[in-house]
């Protein structure tokens, strides 16, 4: 009896072929879907001054100079968090950040709140920039900790942080990359987001460039 073999038969590679160019596809749609985000991101921050921003009376952490929004602890060593005028729930928040040796910082989220770790960990002693602190048993589940951090991160340098927060999930970009992605449904309430001076600590962060897209269909 004569038999017939399909295409796929005849060649082998053909479905390895399609499947190929359909991770590729998928791949270029979801940059560009990250990229027309990006383009919709409003900032935040003026470059001028802290309009827009909960500022404390008296202000010894911070400053605006030439664009860059600078934050450090006064001669008591104590810290602040500064933080937006308005509360947000789902929302892409993105901003430069600069700091050399070890600083303790963080942007923060969410009601109960949330922190996005930036520099070392006092407790673990150790940098997790990018990774989430969230004020529980576990401080640093390990689900909320970047991946190949050391890779990605630019030692006193100017990096690109980018966060999204929607419903009960978390994701980390660093310097164009995805270092985390975490789900977490106890931080459900929206808040002010929050820039962090941790006391204690003689340290100085710089931030520029702070955008943000509000993604919440209510508003």
């Amino acid at each position: 009896m004569k038999t017939f073999n399909s295409p796929a038969r005849r060649d082998p590679l053909l479905p390895l072929c399609v499947r190929a160019g359909l991770v590729l596809t998928l791949v270029a749609c979801t940059a560009s879907c990250v990229a027309a985000e990006a383009q919709d991101l409003e900032p935040i921050f003026n470059g001028r001054d802290l309009t827009g921003w909960q500022v404390p009376d008296p202000n010894p952490f911070w400053t605006v100079t030439d664009g860059v929004l600078v934050g450090q602890n006064d001669p008591a060593m104590k810290g602040h968090v500064l933080y937006t005028s308005k509360a947000y729930k789902d929302f892409i928040f993105e901003t430069e950040a600069r700091w050399t040796g070890e600083i303790d910082s963080g942007i923060m989220l969410r009601h109960p709140e949330l922190q996005l770790q930036i520099g070392v960990s006092r407790s673990l002693k150790r940098d997790l920039t990018c990774s989430f602190y969230t004020n529980g048993q576990e401080k640093y589940p390990e689900a909320g900790q970047a991946k190949d951090l050391a890779a990605y991160l630019k030692p006193g340098d100017w990096n690109t942080i980018r966060l999204q927060a929607k419903g009960n999930t978390f994701t980390v970009w660093l310097n164009g990359q995805k270092v985390v992605e975490y789900t977490d449904s106890r931080y459900p309430d929206p808040y002010a987001i929050g820039l962090q001076i941790h006391p204690g600590l003689k340290m100085k962060i710089e931030f520029r460039n702070i955008r943000l897209k509000d993604l919440d269909p209510q508003k």
